[in-house]
């Protein structure tokens, strides 16, 4: 559907959606194994984790294009739509890589320690600046009207195209999201290196993300320890990369810290934020 979802129908629509997840999980035990369930698993959790991250910059966009809450979820749509083809292509070098060159985990594991730290020191950062340079980009190449009037990404003006803020803001989102992908995908190559497994996870985070946005959107600001978390799974992921011809640590072990960092964090969140006010 392309209407906007009210917090109740958001809700269902995330069970529906981490319900279809743990069942897949559940399937792959049957069929696949335990550990290749555990790393299914592991690598979903870190996918969603991070993805959580991505909507704060979702919700920057929107706000910074002035983006009417009516169109949010045509962009998500389409949005959502390019990350799954975006994603499969990067998963599918990344498997090619591994394939070809014995050294590219260490490469993988350095830069997901560095990112770790980097979001340790400060987060993310605004999508005001990225957004106002695709804007003036986009301004280059072709006319863009001054506001979302409709729900279209191009408009005829005086016999000529021009694209709206609309498609500038899809343009801002899919830029993000592949940076986020960099993050991310690399981050799932350290938990298992197998395609099905590290796609599957993907696929189904992704697919999640329109009814999770719409359910989070509001309360994300006052997740304001989250990205503590993410740069202990990023770092923790790196590290294990690194260290894999050392160290073999446990599918389990990965899961659980994971959840841990993740879930550790969102609480600290939490219980911070009635005593600052939720800024």
């Amino acid at each position: 559907g392309g209407g906007r979802l009210g917090v109740s129908a958001a809700a269902i629509w995330s069970c529906i959606w981490v319900g279809l997840a743990v069942a897949f999980g559940l399937w792959l035990g049957r069929a696949r194994g335990t550990d290749d369930a555990l790393a299914y698993f592991a690598a979903y959790l870190t996918e969603e984790s991070l993805s959580v991250d991505n909507m704060l910059v979702f919700v920057a966009v929107f706000e910074y294009f002035r983006v009417p809450p009516a169109y949010q979820p045509r962009v998500l749509v389409w949005g959502i739509l390019g990350a799954i083809v975006l994603r499969g292509l990067m998963i599918a070098a990344g498997v090619e890589l591994f394939e070809r060159v014995a050294w590219i985990g260490y490469v993988f594991g350095a830069f997901l320690v560095v990112m770790g730290l980097r979001l340790l020191r400060q987060h993310r950062a605004g999508a005001s600046e990225s957004g106002a340079g695709v804007l003036r980009l986009v301004a280059r190449i072709v006319p863009v009207t001054g506001d979302c009037r409709d729900a279209r990404f191009i408009h005829r003006v005086n016999g000529r195209f021009a694209v709206t803020p609309l498609l500038v803001a899809l343009v801002v989102i899919e830029l993000t999201d592949a940076a986020f992908a960099t993050d991310s995908i690399p981050a799932v190559f350290g938990v298992t290196r197998d395609p099905f497994l590290v796609y599957t996870s993907n696929l189904l985070a992704v697919l999640g993300l329109r009814s999770l946005y719409f359910l989070v959107a509001g309360f994300l600001p006052r997740l304001r320890y989250l990205h503590y978390g993410l740069a202990v799974v990023l770092a923790f992921v790196g590290a294990k990369m690194l260290a894999a011809d050392v160290v073999d640590v446990p599918v389990l072990v990965s899961l659980a810290v994971i959840a841990c960092a993740v879930g550790i964090a969102a609480a600290a969140s939490v219980l911070a934020a009635p005593a600052n006010g939720g800024s």
